[in-house]
């Protein structure tokens, strides 16, 4: 994390904010996750050099760039286009490569690039999206906040071989929904 410089992805106005350890506004509703809980989610995917990411989520894209100073490649989604694209930009200009971002609806992955190792999504679920478990693969993580709004629970949950998964609570948290077909309701 002492490799990306958080204070290039939150807005001007809160750039001494950065490394406070709160959430912070980045703009259409969302927020950048406070430095602990993004190192928590990092750490709890027990990442591997080789691994292939998939982030539901890209928000300011600071997430997107820790996990890249980890892993080989890196996927993530975005629902909101304006996001989407300044994360885009942004890790463009500080040279981060090994990125696709897409524009999609993140509650149902990014089937094209499965299995992935390890699956973080960074907003939270009524409950596991099928489609993110169907993408993992054998053996891999899936680290997600889910439960009602506001009082989730930080899970992690692992592929076995045969296909089953077991599951980890990794505690108490609170995040922006996760809004899509497998999540919330963009109205609600």
């Amino acid at each position: 994390m002492g490799a990306v410089p958080r204070e290039k992805f939150v807005p001007d106005q809160f750039g001494r904010a950065a490394f406070d350890e709160r959430a912070l506004p980045i703009g259409l509703g969302q927020t950048i996750s406070q430095p602990l809980m993004v190192a928590m989610m990092t750490e709890a995917l027990e990442l591997e050099p080789d691994d292939s990411v998939l982030e539901i989520g890209t928000g300011s894209g600071y997430s997107t760039a820790v996990l890249r100073q980890l892993v080989r490649r890196v996927t993530s989604v975005e629902r909101i286009p304006e996001l989407a694209r300044s994360a885009r930009e942004r890790l463009d200009r500080l040279g981060v490569d090994g990125v696709e971002i897409h524009c999609a609806d993140g509650t149902l992955g990014w089937p094209e690039g499965q299995p992935y190792d390890a699956i973080v999504v960074t907003a939270g679920a009524p409950a596991v999206p099928d489609a993110l478990v169907d993408q993992l693969a054998i053996r891999g993580r899936l680290v997600l906040p889910i439960g009602p709004r506001g009082g989730e629970r930080l899970i992690r949950i692992r592929r076995r071989a045969d296909g089953s998964t077991d599951w980890t609570d990794l505690g108490g948290v609170a995040f922006v929904p996760l809004v899509g077909e497998q999540g919330w309701p963009a109205d609600g």
